[in-house]
């Protein structure tokens, strides 16, 4: 049955103005993304499927072109779209701390830093540069790894740091496996970029660990030093 012959308090379009977002199942949400459904399928029970091949909303988000476009009522043009609405939300996020007194928190940056980092396939390293009152000024991804490691050189961060003109930082990567633990490569990098990074009188201020749908605190958890 398609989705105009429900009865409107089930439409997910319609629950989601008298309910707001938060209140609808990934289902519902994929469904108002996808819009119509297929031949013999309504928009949800579509959705319900996919979720069903993909495991869940995170591994659907993050499945290669080529992946996404395998799934059964999906094509290059909601592939598209898709990585649209993941950038929008990704700057909307940025604008928001940008506008933040301060990014000293852990929760503002772990926030801001999944949102770039947990969808990416192969490890990702990168920076976020900070001026002396914390606020954001620029975000780079400076290496790119495999699935399980990328070299990070202490002289580039350097460099972008100067470049910057910035007084503190925040690194971040991502862990493909999921798994939001810091290894002793990881703790070993951090300690050495913190040396690095003092000599020219920049103070680093956390290394997140991204997982999937997680991420882990250095500093949280007192291994920055």
């Amino acid at each position: 049955m398609s989705i105009k012959n429900w009865p409107q308090q089930e439409r997910p379009r319609e629950r989601l103005l008298k309910l707001g977002a938060q209140n609808l199942s990934d289902a519902e949400l994929l469904a108002i993304f996808l819009r119509t459904g297929v031949k013999g399928l309504s928009a949800v029970e579509l959705s319900r499927q996919l979720l069903h091949k993909f495991g869940t909303l995170s591994q659907l988000v993050q499945a290669s072109k080529k992946e996404f476009c395998a799934g059964y009522g999906l094509g290059e043009a909601k592939f598209v779209q898709l990585q649209a609405v993941m950038e929008m939300s990704s700057r909307c996020l940025y604008q928001q701390i940008s506008q933040q007194q301060s990014l000293c928190s852990a929760a503002a940056s772990r926030t801001y830093l999944q949102s770039k980092l947990q969808h990416h396939q192969d490890e990702v390293f990168s920076v976020l540069f900070l001026d002396n009152q914390h606020h954001p000024l620029a975000f780079e991804e400076l290496f790119h790894g495999t699935i399980n490691s990328a070299n990070v050189y202490p002289r580039v961060v350097v460099k972008r740091a100067l470049h910057h003109n910035c007084a503190a930082v925040i690194l971040a990567h991502n862990h493909p496996s999921g798994i939001a633990e810091p290894s002793q490569a990881d703790i070993s990098i951090t300690h050495q970029l913190n040396q690095a990074l003092a000599v020219i009188d920049v103070r680093l201020l956390d290394h997140f660990i991204i997982g999937h749908g997680e991420a882990t605190s250095l500093a949280e958890k007192g291994l920055l030093n």
